[in-house]
């Protein structure tokens, strides 16, 4: 299966796809959906520019209505970065009173590999809209984040075959007092994904987001010692929700978490697409679900330990 696919919606709102140049389509009001722009570079609509496509936008949504961004290809695949994106969006903060909700990076495998999506350093967009609640990022190449504070951010995501360790640590350095879902897909070393469980250790002491409910820590070749330091973490008492699937989950991690903290306080438990035993898989089964924790372990598999591999790298 894919993991990686466009958004389907966006703070609440349907994705729609505003129409490249030439396309004739009736247009929704500005805030019944998230906008999703996609430059049609390798098309027939002469449009090669994002700013062009950016100002086309502009000159026909009214922006004091609109609530969700999604970017799409802004691009060449794999040459172009995304610093024009971030400047377009900064450089019109003040026609967006209302956003609320920005994804940057919406392409899917045939558009380009999420190891080829170029990045740039994202965090200008927070500090250009200071109300901003959700902000989603695919793809970790070139990929900045230094710290920053923002007061009203409540979902962050970063989608990567290979997340930086810089940004790890950026992340666990920000101030985020309202952050309640955190979400990272670490990758593997081989595109860039060099964060250790150090790096994760100002999150999961539970000092650093006071708010926060969901942590997914996903996708991730070090799966196994991920566990192992999120089952002794403080800040697994308050969360709701934990997600540490896509990756090379074993037994050891399994066993790991199940001889730590406390998780019968859970309302799900995401482990899918893993390296787990039946056994094992029985044992925290018999330990959370009579709690009512919903345990997601499907997408079993067998390889032998040299042959594991995380859902998405390339």
């Amino acid at each position: 299966m894919s993991y990686v696919s466009h958004l389907q919606e966006l703070h609440g709102l349907p994705a729609f796809d505003f129409p490249v140049l030439g396309v004739e389509r009736e247009l929704p009001e500005a805030g019944a959906v998230a906008w999703r722009l996609v430059l049609d570079y390798y098309g027939d609509s002469g449009e090669v520019e994002f700013e062009k496509l950016w100002d086309r936008f502009l000159g026909s949504v009214e922006p004091a209505g609109v609530r969700a961004l999604v970017i799409g290809q802004w691009g060449e695949g794999y040459g172009d970065d995304s610093e024009d994106v971030v400047r377009c969006l900064v450089d019109a903060r003040e026609r967006f009173p209302a956003l609320r909700a920005v994804f940057i990076g919406d392409l899917e495998m045939e558009e380009a590999e999420i190891s080829w999506i170029e990045q740039s350093d994202v965090t200008p967009v927070l500090t250009a809209y200071p109300r901003l609640e959700e902000f989603g990022i695919r793809g970790g190449s070139g990929l900045l984040f230094p710290a920053v504070r923002h007061e009203h951010l409540r979902t962050l995501r970063f989608e990567a075959g290979g997340l930086p360790g810089e940004v790890v640590r950026g992340v666990a350095a920000s101030e985020l007092p309202a952050l309640e879902q955190l979400e990272m897909w670490l990758g593997v070393e081989e595109y860039g994904g060099d964060a250790t469980v150090a790096d994760l250790a100002p999150i999961l002491d539970g000092g650093r987001f006071p708010a926060l409910r969901h942590l997914g820590l996903r996708n991730s070749e070090i799966q196994d010692e991920i566990a192992a330091a999120v089952a002794g973490a403080p800040l697994v008492s308050r969360l709701t929700s934990l997600d540490l699937s896509l990756g090379t989950l074993s037994d050891e991690g399994v066993t790991a978490l199940l001889g730590g903290r406390p998780l019968t306080h859970l309302e799900r438990l995401d482990l899918h697409h893993n390296y787990v035993t039946e056994p094992v898989a029985q044992r925290i089964r018999a330990a959370l679900e009579p709690s009512g924790v919903e345990i997601d372990l499907s997408e079993h598999n067998d390889e032998d330990i040299d042959d594991r591999y995380t859902a998405v790298a390339e």
